[in-house]
């Protein structure tokens, strides 16, 4: 997920960043979204080989979450310091990425690495209020998504139950940027 990442910094660093954007986002075409990317551990039984696209989109996915490329820039160099040659557990990993950026994401990993599902931001509008939650997620998955309303961008905070936010506008866009499918009720 790693490499195949890099594929889209290296977009980003001589096309621009809404080039790379476009080209990560591309990838998820080819995701399968059958199982896990990880497998069991302990027995001899591989996980996806989604763990490419999916890896991939699931770092730029945590980028947007980072709100910052300065902070999401050092989080990836910091992880080629702290662990250069190494052997480290994925746990590791996702510590090290969660502190970095200052946001637990321990339920992001989960839902996006031991789950083969891809989060469902549900959404209906009734009466001037957004109604919104999430669906087809583990229990417990908090991931804030940015969405356009109103005439600008604001994060959300879905839960699996649904909540509610006075709007002036029924055109609701959800950030292409966030590795996630819109479903309008």
């Amino acid at each position: 997920g790693f490499t195949c990442y890099s594929e889209n910094l290296y977009v980003d660093y001589f096309f621009g960043k809404d080039a790379s954007a476009e080209y990560v986002i591309g990838t998820r075409r080819g995701i399968s979204n059958r199982k896990p990317i990880i497998g069991q551990y302990d027995i001899n039984r591989e996980g996806s080989s989604d763990m490419y696209s999916k890896g991939a989109n699931l770092l730029h996915t945590i980028r947007q979450l980072a709100k910052n490329d300065e902070i999401w820039r050092n989080t990836l160099r910091g992880l080629n310091k702290e662990f250069y040659h190494s052997t480290v557990t994925t746990g590791e990993i996702e510590e090290y990425i969660s502190k970095s950026i200052g946001m637990d994401l321990s339920k992001v990993f989960d839902q996006y690495l031991r789950d083969y599902r891809v989060p469902v931001f549900e959404f209906k509008i009734k009466d001037g209020e957004l109604n919104y939650r999430w669906n087809n997620v583990i229990s417990g998955f908090d991931m804030p998504v940015e969405v356009y309303v109103d005439g600008f961008n604001r994060f959300l905070y879905p839960t699996k139950e649904f909540k509610k936010i006075p709007v002036k506008n029924p055109n609701i866009v959800i950030d292409d940027d966030y590795y996630v499918i819109t479903k309008s009720l």
